[in-house]
């Protein structure tokens, strides 16, 4: 007779830091389903994958889960996937974090399950050539992978059914095809369609096994699944029909299988995820591109060219979004700071939080979430700024016993590349603040730490193009958000959330940082100047400026200057703008006094504006986001749009986060205030996402030849109220 097995992974994984409602809705709407429809069907044997993450609220939130699972697991019907515990993408982060995340997922599954995993799960099946020897030298035995790179190096569909053993440098571990035709056909498919699948690719006489690894959330979560899979009984249905296919058609889990039959031969992939992971880290319009060109192959039937199409890398995400990129290195100046404490002292070092850091989510964006997200933008920094103050504390206690003296506060600075582009950028770092200048970026900031509060107030995001917004404008691509003509997988999914999205998109010429200088006419309204449709009257913003850095007794100054034009009419009129940014060592206090001259031959009548970005968290009206003007007797949300004149003082703060920034601006100024939205994709369509808020103080300017003027900005950070209730 002729027979298959089906090797069915399921990873589940929820981001560090998000909503607690988010964590419970997926919880009774996926993970307890799932669970409780596997305990109905004991013939049923799977291996599962959760993210410790997940492991750590569901322990927390609901432990009676966990001990029904390891009921399943000691009856040999559920098999648990290894992984690194805070969910990295592998090949990112250091080795020692690998082997130390790998570890401590090792240790929690043995612990509560009793078991040591053999298998591991690749967060978004990234995967590099080299992690072959780091995950053997772990005691990793097998992983899974998309079937796509194993077609790149030429396999054919009938070479999938088993799994390959490849090596570094003699290291070896086991690769299973993960089937992308599984992965679209389940839940979306009729449960006929995939039994006969399988029926058609068993063999007489023969050991293989079709692999289905994909996200638990799409067997609920994702958008009309749950109706799918559990009202309307998918799960239930395509359980009870592999019971009933028993004696050809055999569920196993995959270390199960591994253990019992032997490789298909040896392989060797380039690097790889799934296919649309790939297709995401392309540029915008190549992405498009590219995704409408494999579909026109697939409807027309040429898998003869189509499956020679393998094309991008999840590394160029660093490329793509400038800000994944500078979390990325933040991460990695805080493993050194991190690893340099632990080898110093045995007392928390932040290795935890910078574990905790490390989670993928943040570093990448497809068709929906990460590093959009600024909830959880902010997550990973709290967690980066944690660990480094834990570490800072371990280093500097060191150096103090070495030279015999206490100071209560500290300041360093330094200047190198931070974020690997070639271009040194300046590094301040004290016991209150930390704040990154770059100076071929118009001498901005473009990360501001409160220390003590654990927030980066410039966790900000430039808008930019994204690939599902040329399906935007293409109505035969687009759903509304209730859609009765049934339910279709997320990756093919595009569904307006917000109409007024598609006539708003509006791409910024320059990263979302602060203390950028703009030159305008009078007539220039907060609405151009937001959608960034004015003419810009200098060449500073995103301009090269040269530093001057002094430093003493926990004091420093840093004086930026750029010798650049204005254009007054048709000509360029030499102009030069001096900024000063001071800060002293054990005061939450930042200083910036701008002195502007115009060092040309004619007059100059033009506007002013310093324009500082700020992710305080204020999306939909937060009640504990806020900014007011006392003076003005104003108060409003972090997300309003308007303009205030006469402006010498302004609060912003945050109740939850428990600070709020004082600022005082001599002179007084014309006061710009919007939020900065990009057009963002999610589970439950595009729609308008909060990125930042941002203030612009406008400053007139009518200035002779060889005419100065002066702008003084004061931020003063402190403790607020208690959140509202």
């Amino acid at each position: 007779m002729n027979r298959i097995y089906l090797g069915l992974a399921i990873h589940n994984h929820q981001p560090v830091g998000n909503f607690s409602w988010v964590f419970e809705q997926a919880y009774q709407q996926a993970y307890l389903p799932m669970l409780q429809s596997l305990e109905r069907h004991p013939a049923i044997r799977l291996s599962l994958h959760y993210s410790g993450c997940l492991y750590d609220w569901l322990e927390g939130a609901h432990p009676d889960f966990l001990s029904r699972l390891a009921r399943l697991v000691d009856r040999g019907q559920v098999e648990i996937i290894g992984g690194a515990y805070y969910e990295p993408i592998l090949p990112a982060i250091p080795d020692a974090d690998k082997m130390g995340q790998i570890a401590k997922m090792d240790m929690f599954i043995r612990r509560r399950f009793g078991v040591t995993p053999s298998g591991f799960w690749l967060a978004e099946r990234v995967w590099e050539p080299h992690l072959a020897k780091v995950l053997a030298e772990a005691g990793v035995e097998w992983t899974l992978i998309d079937d796509g790179a194993f077609r790149s190096v030429g396999l054919k569909e009938n070479d999938l059914f088993g799994y390959y053993i490849t090596e570094e440098q003699g290291w070896r571990v086991k690769l299973f095809p993960i089937i992308k035709l599984l992965r679209y056909a389940i839940p979306w498919r009729k449960v006929s369609e995939v039994v006969g699948y399988l029926k058609e690719q068993a063999l007489a006489d023969d050991n293989r096994i079709a692999v289905l690894g994909d996200d638990g959330e799409k067997f609920g979560v994702w958008p009309g699944t749950y109706k799918l899979c559990w009202q309307e009984g998918w799960i239930e249905e395509f359980f009870t029909e592999l019971e009933a296919n028993q004696e050809w058609l055999c569920t196993v889990p995959l270390g199960a299988y591994v253990s019992k039959f032997p490789p298909l031969g040896r392989v060797y992939l380039p690097c790889a995820s799934y296919d649309e992971m790939m297709e995401w880290s392309l540029p915008a319009i190549d992405s498009w591109q590219y995704s409408n060109l494999k579909k026109q192959l697939e409807a027309e039937g040429r898998e003869d060219v189509r499956r020679y199409m393998y094309c991008g890398l999840w590394r160029n995400f660093l490329v793509k979004y400038p800000e994944v990129n500078r979390m990325y290195w933040k991460m990695l100046t805080v493993h050194r700071k991190v690893h340099r404490a632990h080898a110093l002292s045995t007392v928390d070092c932040g290795l935890e939080e910078l574990w905790k850091s490390q989670c993928n989510c943040p570093y990448w964006h497809g068709i929906f979430g990460g590093i959009y997200l600024t909830d959880i933008r902010a997550t990973t920094y709290r967690h980066l700024i944690q660990a480094e103050n834990k570490a800072d504390e371990v280093i500097r206690r060191q150096r103090r016993w070495f030279q015999r003296r206490q100071r209560r506060g500290w300041l360093e600075w330094r200047k190198i590349d931070f974020d690997g582009d070639g271009a040194e950028e300046l590094l301040v770092e004290s016991d209150v603040f930390s704040f990154y200048v770059s100076l071929v970026e118009g001498g901005s900031i473009f990360e501001w730490d409160l220390r003590s509060f654990s927030f980066n107030l410039l966790s900000t995001m430039t808008r930019k193009a994204e690939a599902y917004h040329f399906a935007l404008t293409e109505a035969s691509r687009v759903e509304p958000t209730q859609s009765g003509a049934g339910v279709r997988s997320i990756h093919d999914l595009i569904r307006i959330k917000d109409k007024a999205v598609a006539e708003s998109l509006v791409y910024d010429k320059y990263p979302r940082s602060s203390l950028l200088e703009h030159f305008f006419t009078r007539d220039v309204s907060i609405e151009e100047f937001a959608r960034g449709c004015f003419e810009e009257k200098g060449d500073f913003v995103g301009q090269s400026f040269d530093a001057m850095v002094t430093a003493h007794g926990g004091n420093i100054q840093i004086e930026l200057r750029r010798e650049g034009k204005l254009w007054v009419g048709d000509k360029a009129a030499s102009f030069t703008v001096r900024k000063q940014i001071r800060h002293k060592c054990g005061e939450p206090v930042l200083q910036i006094s701008y002195h502007l001259e115009n060092t040309s031959s004619c007059d100059v009548d033009l506007v002013f504006g310093s324009e500082w970005n700020m992710n305080l968290l204020g999306a939909g009206h937060n009640r504990q986001a806020y900014f007011s003007v006392p003076d003005l007797h104003f108060d409003g949300y972090l997300d309003y749009w308007g303009e205030l004149d006469g402006v010498s003082r302004m609060v912003v703060g945050n109740r939850h986060l428990g600070f709020d920034l004082e600022v005082q601006v001599s002179p007084s100024v014309w006061l710009w205030h919007f939020p900065v939205e990009s057009a963002s994709n999610s589970e439950g369509g595009v729609e308008k996402l909060y990125q930042a808020s941002c203030f612009v103080f406008r400053l007139p300017l009518s200035l002779s030849p060889g005419e100065t003027c002066r702008l003084s900005i004061t931020w003063r950070a402190c403790s607020s109220d208690k959140p509202l209730d």
